[in-house]
């Protein structure tokens, strides 16, 4: 069997979309791309990245039904309201930026605040008068 697996294409539909997502924010900053397609991908971004949805993800199969639909949607819309030209080096700019490593100390900086102020909260309940 010489196709990819579908873990393998998965990956790849999500690497497709994280590039398309990161595109549509830059074309959302790009005083080049039209208003209304800055506006669509402001939102697109928005609710790709809000941790509220139309239907909560918990909800089996519709809680992801929307992710899958409305993202794809809005981003291909924004891409069709870009000039091909622009969203090409949008797209290669975005593209560019998802080949360059990730700073695995920064995440470790930010994952160590985290757990220092899940501390601090953990601290004043617990030393707390009313506890």
């Amino acid at each position: 069997m010489t196709g990819k697996s579908l873990s393998e294409r998965i990956g790849e539909l999500g690497h497709r979309l994280a590039v398309e997502a990161h595109a549509a924010w830059l074309a959302a900053r790009d005083p080049r791309v039209p208003m209304l397609a800055r506006i669509l991908a402001i939102a697109v971004a928005a609710y790709a990245l809000s941790p509220i949805d139309l239907i909560p993800d918990f909800i089996p199969v519709l809680g992801w039904l929307d992710d899958l639909l409305i993202v794809p949607l809005g981003l291909w819309a924004v891409r069709r309201l870009i000039p091909p030209s622009l969203w090409n080096e949008l797209h290669a700019a975005a593209e560019a930026a998802s080949e360059r490593p990730s700073s695995r100390s920064g995440m470790l900086l930010i994952l160590l605040l985290w757990a220092g102020l899940l501390y601090l909260v953990y601290w004043a309940v617990r030393t707390s008068p009313m506890h």
